[in-house]
């Protein structure tokens, strides 16, 4: 058995982030994901991102190196970098270069700020990027700093799942035109490209800029998180009135109160009712209340706890491997089902078997070692 994208090969030019995400989601579904790392015998058996990958390291300072990254991109499908934009070109692997050593090849780029605007070769981070698309003034507690997403929102659901859907569209589209294209993947794009929700309910006067005071954002008594008796949460999302009745009668709680649910005056009232009742039982007895039911409620886990949850349990959800707990292959296909990644090993381990796939001989991959080129 062999995943969907076992026919495509794919280069990805070491860095961090949403980039390497990118390239271990392409390398769960069957891509064979080659890393161009800068150093060999780099420890990399922890790092989930690497799993599935291989990797040689190349001195790309030296012209001989250059060249034998292009014969890499000449059989290549795809490229995936995340530099700011004129490092690749001042490699000597910008778009021209490998477009015209490779037509077909798709040229993915991974940015903040995206290659063009005036911000394009300023620094930044998920948090920055995320800042000026609107969506982080939309989170956290009212009159407090917004909250920080970890770093979900814009590196890897912006960043990485834009970066993936662009490659793969430019793939197909190949198909019909044979030619490759470049793909600008920018997270201050890709993050607005997800809030088509909020921009519609902006323009219909049904979301406010007040933080704290919509139905998504913390503010409705039905969509928030609250404490258990034992200092731990339970996430309450019952916005269909249906469900939302369905959470009253297991809380014991007047089910005449669901009339009140989408009347913003009685959300003060609410919220401080839902608290008081949720804090007279711990997390797992009310886990037990809701567990299986339409009211729409679910305990809040810990990283360690949502490996033994057992509905991802009987999903097989997660798997430990190398002493690292990490995220079984998603989506799930019929057919063309992938089989379970491998971890990584160490940085430059595959390069003999990567040059000779190109057509080196033995010799000619001791003569780049002794070289200096393999690094």
């Amino acid at each position: 058995m062999s995943g969907p994208l076992s026919s495509l090969t794919v280069i990805e030019m070491v860095g961090l982030g949403p980039c390497p995400l990118a390239g271990q989601l392409l390398a769960d579904l069957g891509a064979e994901v080659i890393v161009i790392d800068r150093k060999s015998g780099v420890d990399i058996s922890k790092e989930v991102n690497r799993r599935g990958k291989k990797s040689i390291a190349l001195d790309l300072k030296n012209e001989q190196g250059i060249e034998i990254l292009l014969q890499l991109i000449s059989k290549a499908d795809i490229l995936i970098e995340g530099f700011r934009p004129g490092v690749m070109e001042r490699l000597g692997l910008g778009p021209d270069e490998c477009l015209a050593n490779n037509p077909r090849l798709i040229y993915g780029r991974m940015t903040g700020w995206g290659q063009t605007g005036p911000l394009s070769h300023s620094a930044g981070h998920d948090l920055n990027y995320l800042a000026t698309t609107g969506a982080l003034h939309a989170m956290g507690k009212d009159g407090e700093p917004p909250v920080p997403p970890l770093n979900l929102v814009a590196d890897y659901g912006g960043g990485s799942m834009f970066l993936i859907m662009g490659t793969l569209s430019a793939i197909i589209e190949r198909g019909i035109s044979g030619k490759g294209q470049i793909v600008d993947a920018a997270m201050v794009d890709g993050v607005p490209a997800m809030m088509g929700m909020i921009h519609s309910m902006l323009a219909q006067d049904t979301w406010v800029n007040n933080r704290e005071d919509n139905f998504v954002d913390g503010g409705a008594p039905y969509y928030r998180c609250y404490t258990c008796a034992d200092g731990k949460y339970m996430s309450v999302g019952c916005i269909e009135p249906q469900f939302f009745a369905e959470f009253l009668h297991l809380a014991k709680l007047d089910e005449n109160l669901g009339k009140k649910q989408n009347d913003k005056t009685a959300w003060p009232m609410l919220n401080a009712l839902f608290e008081k009742t949720i804090r007279s039982k711990s997390r797992d007895e009310w886990a037990s209340v809701f567990e299986g039911t339409d009211a729409c409620v679910a305990p809040v886990l810990d990283f360690d706890e949502a490996a033994n949850y057992p509905h991802n349990v009987e999903r097989n959800a997660f798997f430990k491997q190398n002493g690292v707990t990490q995220t079984s292959i998603a989506p799930r296909f019929s057919r063309t089902i992938a089989p379970a990644p491998k971890p990584a090993n160490k940085t430059g381990n595959d390069a003999s078997g990567i040059l000779q796939d190109i057509g080196l001989s033995k010799t000619e991959i001791e003569a780049l070692a002794s070289g200096g080129i393999l690094l």
